[in-house]
């Protein structure tokens, strides 16, 4: 995004914040009213307490030295404690303001992540998402709030000092503005090296973040291949890859710093010069050489406040882009126009030479067709990566086809909107997820108004009374990130219960009892089986003792279909499902004996 472009935006996210802006533009024009005033009493007490010359002024002529030197005292400390409360109240206000646009920006960013396709979030790297909401997002109060306003208040105050510095000695005036170009050329010069130092910092630091996260969410597995020294290591050259850069930037900042410093000093020293020689000629007092070098001093203080915040702003520009980057992503998976809610379905699924692959070079489905009745059973079975999971995963719209059709109760899934297509459709998925929660939140994940009796009944169907009867607050106990506080098999059965809870027409069970043991698994089956009676269910299996009831079997290999039937049929094909089955049997004999 370009620097005009990124403006662009900065300016219509500030645009429903003009109300209370414009306390804080009020607040910016008083202060430099009052920046003006600041110097005046001290050129009183100089000139006109301490030298005698008269005042101008017909109010004050009566008045004393010493009554002259407590006005010109009072109306110093008048100036300042205004100018105080002006600059907390100011502060105050457009600090919230930035706030509040960063809490807007990161909702939208939020809100752009969770409706971001699956192979978008297949793509990206969490630790990076996660700079980019919690850091990056920052950088537009940056811009907005240390970056256009400090500008807006050196700009007022720029204005409102060179009328008055003028009028007191223009010759010194054009000297003490001559410093301005040659900052605009040191500007010109770094500007391009700080925005690509501010990048490369940024990638670098989210690099940081995907390592720390990666490694911290695999502890276990860490842990259990000693891969500890080994992680380590690389999270010390991904810090210090990090570090480096940084330092890098900062170096080239303060260098830009130190060069805009050096050329104010310039600037002041030629001005003291020139002012002392005309208070020699007697063509300025000394009076109105302390008022002007003291606006000198107020006048290069805005000057450098402009200049050291675009280095400033120069590297929030990197982080903001970063964020505007993933709000101009569109979904790979949307509501299509003209999509229309479905209702609630009787639960009729139909593929039809469905083609699907995430790389769509290398299909994974390749020509997949069946019909599930509304409230019949269908396992899906077969060797790993044959395409079981994914097929559930195009059902729900995660992905879609490449070619080929997916219906629901006769209706193209791609013509109705998501919301109403994932409504009619509960999932237990593996391994099983579990949010940092309570019981009740995770239950109630599909359906956050069950009742307390349907949430008891869903955890009875599930047979997760003994596992409430060990928590201390039951349903409203906490657990842990992942369901690490419970076993997988407690976990598995948390899922299942939010599944049925849903109560919805469909139901995908992604090796739903793959982590119970052999009494849990039977007692469990015997709930969902009950539960299924009245639903379409799609059973990911791979123990296919499990599947002896399912209305029809469907047989994945190398993305097709190679046997369909039932439990009996199948086996007495002496297929491959056959030979799956009797392998299975082996290996729980062998692992018998």
């Amino acid at each position: 995004m370009r620097f005009r472009s990124l403006y662009r935006e900065v300016l219509h996210r500030m645009r429903p914040h003009l109300g209370v802006l414009s306390v804080v533009i009020l607040g910016v024009g008083l202060s430099s009213l009052l920046e003006v005033a600041k110097p005046w009493p001290l050129k009183i007490v100089i000139d006109n307490v301490l030298r005698g010359a008269p005042l101008d002024w017909p109010w004050a002529a009566g008045l004393s030295r010493a009554e002259l030197l407590l006005g010109a005292c009072i109306a110093l400390v008048v100036v300042y404690l205004l100018l105080g409360i002006l600059n907390v109240i100011s502060n105050y206000v457009s600090i919230a303001i930035g706030q509040r646009m960063v809490n807007e920006l990161r909702a939208q960013m939020f809100d752009k992540l969770q409706r971001l396709s699956l192979s978008f979030h297949r793509r990206r790297e969490v630790g990076d998402l996660m700079v980019r909401i919690a850091y990056d997002s920052m950088s537009l109060q940056t811009i907005a709030m240390n970056g256009l306003f400090p500008i807006l208040s050196a700009g007022v105050m720029l204005v409102a000092m060179f009328v008055v510095m003028v009028q007191v000695d223009w010759v010194l005036t054009v000297v003490a503005l001559s410093v301005v170009p040659l900052l605009l050329l040191l500007i010109a010069s770094v500007s391009h090296r700080i925005d690509r130092l501010a990048t490369g910092a940024r990638a670098l630091e989210s690099r940081l973040y995907t390592v720390a996260h990666q490694t911290l969410a695999a502890i276990h597995v860490v842990q259990a291949f000693t891969r500890e020294s080994e992680s380590f290591q690389e999270f010390i050259e991904s810090s210090s890859a990090s570090l480096g850069e940084s330092l890098k930037l900062y170096t080239y900042q303060t260098v830009y710093a130190g060069g805009v410093n050096a050329l104010i000093a310039v600037g002041t020293a030629v001005v003291v010069f020139i002012g002392a020689r005309h208070v020699i000629n007697g063509t300025l007092t000394i009076g109105a050489l302390v008022v002007f070098t003291t606006y000198l001093a107020s006048l290069y203080l805005p000057v450098n406040q402009i200049f050291q915040t675009y280095s400033l702003v120069q590297t929030a520009q990197a982080g903001l882009r970063r964020c505007l980057e993933l709000l101009e992503l569109e979904p790979e998976i949307k509501d299509r126009p003209g999509a229309t809610a479905i209702g609630r379905v009787r639960g009729e699924v139909v593929f039809e030479d469905v083609v699907f692959g995430y790389d769509p070079a290398n299909p994974v489905l390749k020509g997949i067709s069946f019909t599930a009745s509304a409230g019949q059973s269908i396992a899906i079975v077969g060797p790993s990566g044959a395409g079981k999971t994914t097929m559930a995963s195009l059902l729900m719209r995660f992905y879609e086809p490449q070619s080929g059709v997916i219906r629901i109760d006769g209706r193209d899934t791609r013509e109705v909107t998501l919301r109403s297509l994932r409504s009619n459709i509960a999932m237990v998925l593996q391994p099983p997820m579990v949010l940092a929660t309570t019981v009740r939140a995770n239950l109630a994940l599909g359906r956050p108004n069950a009742t307390e009796r349907e949430l008891q009944h869903a955890a009875q169907a599930a047979r997760l009374e003994a596992l409430l009867a060990k928590l201390p607050n039951g349903l409203d106990e906490m657990i842990g990130a992942g369901g690490h506080s419970l076993s997988e098999g407690e976990a598995q059965r948390v899922t299942i219960a939010r599944a049925l809870l849903k109560d919805a027409p469909i139901l995908i069970m992604d090796e739903p009892t793959s982590a119970l043991d052999a009494e849990t698994e039977s007692l469990v089956m015997a709930a969902v089986r009950e539960v299924m009676r009245d639903r379409t269910t799609l059973v990911i299996a791979h123990r296919l003792s499990t599947i002896q009831s399912a209305d029809l079997i469907l047989v994945l290999r190398d993305g097709l279909i190679v046997e369909q039937g039932t439990f009996n049929e199948l086996l007495s094909c002496r297929g491959f499902f056959s030979y799956l089955y009797n392998l299975q049997a082996w290996n729980r004999e062998a692992v018998g004996g």
